[in-house]
């Protein structure tokens, strides 16, 4: 057991956040690249932005970095509170190339949208993974949430999927960071759920290119919805809802939702 669980249970959210934002201070330095555009812009996989484009998702970058640096200390501060897993620190940070591909895929998915209107679609330039075992994760999500919605982060997107017939299981969420205003991503996940996605991932990828053709794309989603076939969903976790956003009913049999 580390030695930060000694801390005392009795400490308000408020002075504890304090307390583990100093702590965690040194979560700040991160360790992505900096990506200068060029004079010839960006391109990649038969997308491209030009200079001005590129310069523009450089700047937005440089201010994700920024942002980080208060953001993930209450991050790991709700992973800590709740016995959270969080995965994947280390790539807190989407890389340039990747954030670049979502922007130029986005603009030439939606001809004459801006760079700044893709931009503004943009909630995981800075992102994070909160895990559970299966039998504490609907409890797990429910006060993570409830810490990171008490310290002032405004939930902005929740997309629950765990009861999909098929395709994708989890919960992406996506919130709004109160000193820098930067949107951030937090997925929250099982371990079965997170190896489905890892597993995914390159389907996922191919999937999304404008190049690949339709038949193909109707492949790469019977496999993956294959995959996600296989994962079990968690007790309640299909009715997890946003902070402050009542929970839906489960339904019954005969279709009339009952009371728990």
């Amino acid at each position: 057991m580390s030695p930060q669980r000694t801390l005392p249970r009795t400490l308000t959210t408020t002075a504890l956040a304090t307390a583990l934002a100093s702590a965690l201070a040194v979560c700040g330095a991160t360790t992505a690249a900096h990506a200068d555009g060029d004079k010839d812009g960006w391109q990649q996989d038969g997308l491209h932005l030009n200079a001005a484009d590129n310069e523009k998702v450089d700047a937005f970058l440089a201010d994700a970095r920024e942002a980080e640096r208060s953001i993930s200390p209450q991050v790991r501060a709700a992973a800590w509170l709740t016995d959270a897993e969080l995965i994947g620190f280390d790539s807190r940070l989407k890389s340039p190339d990747s954030l670049k591909r979502k922007v130029a895929t986005s603009m030439k998915e939606t001809p004459g949208q801006s760079v700044e209107a893709a931009l503004a679609t943009m909630n995981d330039a800075v992102r994070y993974t909160l895990q559970w075992p299966d039998a504490h994760y609907t409890t797990g999500v429910v006060d993570a949430s409830a810490h990171l919605s008490s310290w002032g982060n405004d939930s902005i997107r929740w997309k629950n999927t765990w009861g999909r017939a098929s395709g994708y299981k989890g919960l992406n969420t996506a919130w709004k960071a109160p000193r820098s205003g930067m949107r951030f991503e937090i997925q929250f996940h099982t371990p079965a759920s997170k190896w489905a996605q890892e597993e995914t991932h390159k389907l996922y990828e191919e999937q999304r290119l404008p190049s690949t053709p339709p038949e193909r794309k109707k492949e790469l989603q019977a496999q993956q919805d294959a995959i996600f076939a296989a994962v079990p969903v968690p007790d309640g976790a299909d009715r997890l809802t946003a902070p402050g956003t009542p929970a839906p009913q489960p339904v019954r049999a005969g279709g009339v939702r009952s009371a728990r």
